[in-house]
């Protein structure tokens, strides 16, 4: 079935298709694991029950949705060496330092708490859990932080030097942790996780509300998800703006792909709302266009000049119509997901926000569609960079670990095979926690540890039937 295939196709493949199962856990878990605090916090400082009841709620889905990201991310990790063997001897002076700091500085952090976070309330403590949970929040951003920063390096490499055996070695850290890629990278993809999150959580109050508007966990649950849908939203459009500016200055292909300009245009580009990319005669045919807008988005100018794919070797252009087609998705559920917040806040404001039945069964629809504008938005990073690994440096053909095709589709088929039993079986038993009541809170009076671990409970024992002197 995949003999038709080069060892570098299917490779990719392999790592498109572990890469897009594992993403989708990290960025459900970085935004859940805020949640969490946040709920937390409000509980201790209000003390209204039903903050307690979502976080207990809300802890057991991050439980099983932050393994299995543990156990995508480990499975991706070795292909680095079975398949690309090449590409990490080459970066890893460089790469190597960066992955492991994520483990000993973030991983750790997160596994480390994640267990008092979890089970450990009742023997350390509300505060010492409320840490516990905080670390864990904290230890997501992070991770996110160096993996993005291992990303944004390979897309803009800074701070490095090629030695006599064509390593890249370190020149300056701070060059190579805060290349010109990062911040823009970091702030894009937190904030899409925080709202991926947002829908997934107001999917499910949504779904409760359609069964009962009364439900106080449900109606919380939901006007938390809907404020962060209306305010986060605006500011991650206005990332991606600034993320799409720095893009053209240091990957112009790439745009130049996402835009479907193939021809220059002097006098102000077009913005291509849809069309179909024609690789062959190098035009977008049927092509629906605003005039000069692209220009004004890109360069804040109508009459700006941008360059197209005319002005780039044939052998350095992305696959332009995958990058073109997952860059409208991504950017299309970004702006739905700015109508359903803004029309949450019509009707908060209207007090219809718990009795619409209609925003709620869009809600519900909404759901998954973080996942997918992230899926999105990673293909169109990913893809865009090609036919490099390292932008402009190194490319995917000279990465590749000298390994024959059928091994390649042999682990690829197995993979597929594995991983929809396996991840599948847990989404299910994660929608299946998600449709379940909130139900009420418990032991909501323990102000701290009813006993230390390692030591027995006293018995208690009726004093009355004692004889004297006992």
């Amino acid at each position: 079935m995949l003999s038709g295939f080069s060892a570098e196709i299917l490779a990719r493949v392999q790592f498109a298709f572990t890469v897009s199962f594992h993403i989708i856990f990290p960025a459900f878990s970085i935004g859940l694991a805020s949640f969490l605090a946040v709920l937390n916090a409000l509980w201790l400082r209000t003390g209204n029950p039903t903050y307690r009841a979502l976080f207990d709620y809300w802890k057991k889905i991050f439980a099983v949705a932050f393994g299995m990201g543990v156990v995508s991310g480990i499975v991706m990790s070795y292909q680095f060496g079975t398949n690309w063997a090449v590409f990490s001897d080459r970066t890893g002076p460089v790469l190597g330092p960066l992955m492991a700091y994520e483990v000993l500085s973030a991983f750790f952090l997160e596994a480390g708490f994640l267990g008092i976070m979890l089970f450990g309330r009742e023997r350390v403590g509300n505060g010492l859990h409320m840490f516990a949970t905080a670390m864990v929040a904290f230890g997501t951003l992070m991770s996110a932080t160096w993996i993005l920063s291992v990303n944004s390096w390979m897309q803009t490499p800074a701070g490095y030097s090629i030695n006599e055996l064509g390593q890249f070695v370190p020149e300056n850290w701070l060059e190579i942790v805060f290349n010109p890629s990062f911040p823009y990278r970091l702030l894009h993809m937190v904030l899409a996780a925080y709202l991926t999150t947002a829908f997934v959580v107001a999917g499910v109050g949504a779904w409760h509300l359609l069964k009962d508007r009364t439900d106080a966990a449900a109606r919380k649950m939901f006007s938390m998800a809907m404020w962060m849908a209306l305010l986060v939203t605006p500011l991650q459009i206005a990332a991606g703006d600034f993320h799409g500016i720095n893009t053209l200055e240091h990957q112009p292909a790439k745009v130049m792909a996402m835009e479907g300009h193939y021809d220059s245009h002097p006098d102000g580009a077009p913005l291509i709302l849809f069309g179909i990319p024609n690789p062959a005669e190098k035009r977008i045919d049927y092509a629906v266009e605003i005039p000069k807008l692209s220009s004004l988005i890109l360069k804040h100018d109508l009459n700006a000049p941008l360059d197209g794919l005319d002005t780039i070797p044939d052998a350095d252009e992305p696959p332009v119509p995958i990058v073109f087609f997952s860059f409208r998705v991504m950017v299309g559920i970004g702006f739905a997901m700015l109508a359903v917040g803004i029309w949450g806040g019509v009707q908060r404001y209207r007090k219809r926000l718990y009795d619409s039945t209609l925003l709620h069964r869009t809600a519900v629809l909404m759901g998954p569609a973080g996942f997918i504008a992230v899926l999105a938005g990673w293909i169109t990073t990913e893809v865009g960079r090609q036919p490099f690994t390292v932008y402009g440096v190194m490319r995917t053909s000279e990465s590749l670990s000298p390994i024959a095709a059928p091994a390649v589709a042999a682990s690829l088929i197995a993979f597929i095979v594995v991983y929809f039993f396996v991840f599948g079986a847990g989404t299910f038993y994660i929608m299946r926690l998600m449709g379940k009541d909130v139900g009420a809170p418990k032991n909501l009076e323990d102000n701290g540890p009813t006993r230390t671990a390692g030591i027995t409970p006293v018995q208690q024992v009726d004093r009355g039937n004692l004889a004297p002197g006992e």
